[in-house]
């Protein structure tokens, strides 16, 4: 069998990924041999490599990307490396219907750090969660399979506790805003019992800041209890800010939406 040919029996069955040794059995040639093969169809745009070992094909409609977009292949990948994973951020949001601006990288959250992949036009950043097998996720189906995604409430706190990874205060303060109007109360709170406090004291002020304040009201038992004095930016000192008292929160930067 050609490489060309065993790309065609892939997709004829809707599968749009494959591993190095995969192609080797199927081929029946040397390593050497199905490597070579293999990155003929890469410099004609028929394949991609996102990550050594792990190739997918790409259909004419994503040729100009030189890549399938990144949701049609992290889930592939993800089980191909045996890590746990879910969209976040920028990009869970941007799923959830809050686009503010499209993301520049599609942001996927793991327990431990990895380097970014650069794939033709497509860039993911990974982001890490020492506790990411807590967050509530939900699935979405996509033309290659279910997608893992941060769950709406889940998404909001995160938002705030990777602001530095989400373009600052004023571009989370947007997203929230439109984010806002789908989330649920008790789901909210549950998320924010699984995250760190300080993430509900800043979403909550956030929150506030952009006309939801009757849903901020479910986060205050939480923080009433177990919050203690925190920064809103954390990396800029709290000298001369206003006082929240209600959030205990030193409003250390000043809030204004993107337009």
């Amino acid at each position: 069998m050609r490489a060309s040919d065993y790309i065609d029996t892939l997709t004829a069955t809707g599968r749009f990924h494959f591993t190095l040794l995969e192609a080797v059995r199927a081929l029946g040639g040397s390593l050497v041999a199905v490597r070579a093969a293999l990155l003929r169809l890469q410099k004609k745009g028929h394949l991609a490599l996102p990550h050594r070992g792990f190739y997918v094909v790409v259909p004419p409609e994503f040729r100009r990307l030189g890549c399938l977009p990144a949701e049609q292949f992290i889930p592939q990948l993800m089980g191909y490396l045996g890590e746990p994973y879910y969209v976040a951020l920028l990009s869970a949001a941007e799923l959830h219907g809050a686009a503010h601006q499209r993301p520049q990288a599609f942001q996927v959250m793991l327990s431990a750090n990895r380097p970014a992949i650069e794939c033709g036009a497509v860039r993911v950043q990974f982001i890490a969660r020492k506790h990411a097998a807590r967050t509530a996720v939900i699935e979405k189906n996509t033309p290659r399979g279910p997608l893992r995604i941060a769950s709406p409430e889940a998404t909001a706190l995160e938002l705030v506790g990777y602001a530095d990874q989400c373009g600052g205060l004023d571009h989370v303060a947007a997203v929230l805003a439109e984010l806002a109007e789908g989330l649920e109360p008790a789901k909210l709170l549950a998320a924010a019992q699984a995250s760190p406090v300080v993430w509900a004291q800043r979403l909550g002020y956030l929150l506030d800041r952009t006309g939801h304040g009757t849903l901020a009201e479910v986060l205050l038992p939480l923080v009433r209890e177990h919050a203690h004095s925190a920064r809103l930016a954390r990396a800029s000192p709290a000298t001369g800010s206003t006082r929240s008292q209600r959030w205990k929160l030193s409003a250390n930067v000043h809030v204004e939406a993107d337009a």
